[in-house]
């Protein structure tokens, strides 16, 4: 189809992977809404789920933990267990993310979206 339009054919292949790699990213952000991590803390005494997006979706509390005496240390676990989900989502999404430019040929550590 291009053949004999030198670099003009090139640019051509570029500008389509590039919309190719436009539709995959939107599609990969879509579904990181469905992608679910959970973090703990507490030895899982305290687990939050959030989802790839960093979204928090549930928090699961023992019933064991709850103390008037030690109501600090318990909202200082459900932080960590938070931080935690979502750093793991965070990780899970750069994960996705890699795969994607991976299979596109682009170096595995690019970031993407830029």
């Amino acid at each position: 189809m291009f053949k004999g339009l030198g670099q003009m054919g090139d640019m051509a292949k570029m500008m389509k992977a590039a919309q190719e790699m436009q539709q995959k990213m939107a599609a990969l952000q879509e579904e990181m809404h469905n992608v679910m991590v959970t973090g703990e803390s507490g030895a899982g005494l305290v687990k939050a789920t959030c989802t790839a997006k960093g979204e928090l979706k549930g928090l699961d509390i023992d019933p064991s933990i709850f103390n008037s005496d030690d109501k600090e240390v318990v909202e200082d676990l459900i932080l960590a267990a938070i931080k935690d989900a979502q750093g793991k989502a965070t990780e899970r999404a750069q994960e996705e993310m890699s795969k994607l430019t991976e299979g596109m040929g682009l170096p595995k550590d690019m970031k993407l979206p830029f």
